[in-house]
């Protein structure tokens, strides 16, 4: 076993282990340490506690100190250099005519290394642009491209809900969303309804998706016949998953009616409850599921 800490370095980023050095730190204290960008400033979001040696990335990166007042300033300075660098590096951009978007820029706490963060549809050729960049600011310059869902984690903004979005506020990491978690919980297809500020699928379909897919489980497929605890047998016209009831199509004489049962009144053999998803679907909605889920920012 073997002490560590958990340091964050961007609001809702990624934790990363540390070795706290005999250092005494709480929840939310301000950290300097050494990580393969550099030296950085980091958040104790997760208290000192033992864990196994086979958890951690080996080296494990020592804490250098507790962040100081002059720690807490030298933050304040590279924040204002950012939004400078920014500015200047829009400039170069222009000057050079690519088509890319700037999304942030991002000076390591030593000030060793600038990044910039942008968007594009394709590769860029950016060595123009780096040795302009270099040329001004005389240090290390990174250009990293990433996508809009890390874009929309960056910019931050409101969510259909009316709330602000996941991603900037406490979601460390992008899951894969797939249109079939939207079909499981019989929402639209609407791609206004179903897709976020980024312009992917939201990634709270995620949040109940195996909620979903456990209820189906234990119910019948629409169509399907099945018979009632009465005897009563009917198809299957609807169902309700959140509260396990069933509406049957039975026969009454020489009518037809619809009957709701608690799926716990039907006699069916369970199996998996299958969503699938069609051609036409999958074509107009391709464009809003993304696979990729790990996020691009430390």
């Amino acid at each position: 076993m073997i002490k560590v800490v958990g340091v964050r370095f961007r609001e809702a980023g990624k934790v990363y282990y540390f070795n706290p050095e005999g250092f005494e730190l709480k929840l939310y204290d301000h950290v300097i340490v050494e990580t393969i960008r550099g030296v950085e400033y980091g958040t104790v979001v997760i208290a000192e506690k033992e864990i196994s040696e086979e958890d951690i990335v080996s080296p494990l990166k020592p804490i250098i100190r507790k962040a100081t007042e002059e720690d807490e300033e030298q933050l304040k300075a590279n924040h204002e250099k950012e939004k400078e660098a920014k500015k200047v590096c829009l400039e170069k951009i222009a000057k050079h005519n690519l088509d890319m978007k700037l999304v942030d820029a991002e000076y390591t706490f030593d000030n060793n290394k600038l990044l910039f963060y942008f968007t594009a549809d394709g590769r860029i050729d950016f060595r123009d642009l780096v040795k302009d960049l270099a040329a001004v600011f005389r240090t290390r310059i990174e250009l990293r491209q990433i996508g809009v869902r890390d874009e929309t984690k960056v910019l931050g903004g409101l969510g259909i809900c009316g709330r602000e979005l996941c991603c900037k506020t406490f979601l460390p990491e992008f899951a894969p969303v797939s249109i079939k978690m939207a079909k499981e919980q019989s929402l639209s297809l609407n791609p206004t309804k179903i897709s976020g500020t980024c312009g992917r699928l939201m990634c709270c379909l995620k949040n109940e998706a195996e909620t979903y897919e456990y209820l189906n489980s234990h119910l019948p497929s629409v169509g399907e016949f099945v018979t009632a605890h009465d005897g009563t047998r009917g198809e299957v016209e609807s169902v309700n998953v959140l509260r396990q009831k069933v509406k049957l199509l039975v026969e009454k004489g020489d009518d037809k009616e619809l009957v709701e049962y608690p799926v716990s009144e039907l006699k069916f053999k369970p199996k998996r409850h299958k969503v699938s998803v069609t051609a036409e679907e999958i074509k107009e909605l391709a464009s809003l599921e993304d696979k990729e889920g790990s996020s691009k920012l430390q």
